[in-house]
């Protein structure tokens, strides 16, 4: 092959690459839009303990720390150095939202809750909405058949067998266990 003929072949490759190279660069200005419409997905993280309005009110001084658990559930971060102090930590990421904190911490005196400090915590109805996601909140389509829609499609047939017919249903079933030691 000729030096020309294997440069016009391999001109086309090597545009494409310098095409490709390009779309590997950094957004910026008026780009920078489009990277907002098209960004990686990122999920959910939610990490910590959920402790609500509700079971906050559940939470009285003198509970005994058994008591406490079976509420709460287990705090988060109990410190060797604070043995006297609980720490219920939660923690939401999602993308295109402020990250969500809430912290709640108990006192305890020997084996007695002596005091609650709590950033303010939502009611379970709140925090359930705020876990909905934007597909789930978009208008959902009503699933009912008019009576015409449905005279289009026949019942199924039901096979029932007539009695007396010599088909009788299993009235007894074989033992669960083989009886084995």
């Amino acid at each position: 092959m000729s030096d020309l003929h294997c440069r016009s072949l391999c001109l086309p490759f090597v545009v494409l690459a310098f095409a490709g190279l390009a779309g590997c660069g950094s957004f910026d200005g008026a780009s920078n839009r489009i990277a907002s419409i098209i960004s990686p997905y990122k999920s959910d993280i939610v990490q910590g303990n959920v402790v609500t309005r509700e079971q906050l009110a559940e939470i009285k001084p003198g509970m005994p720390k058994a008591q406490v658990r079976d509420i709460l559930g287990t705090a988060l971060l109990v410190s060797v150095f604070h043995a006297d102090r609980w720490d219920y930590v939660f923690t939401l990421n999602r993308q295109g939202l402020a990250p969500q904190s809430r912290k709640l911490s108990l006192y305890f005196k020997g084996d007695a809750l002596e005091r609650t400090v709590a950033d303010e915590l939502p009611s379970e109805t709140e925090f359930v909405a705020t876990l909905q996601t934007k597909s789930f909140l978009r208008s959902q389509p009503v699933l009912e058949a008019s009576e015409e829609q449905l005279k289009r499609y026949p019942l199924p047939n039901k096979t029932v067998t007539p009695a007396g017919s010599g088909v009788e249903p299993a009235t007894e079933y074989p033992p669960l266990e083989s009886g084995r030691p």
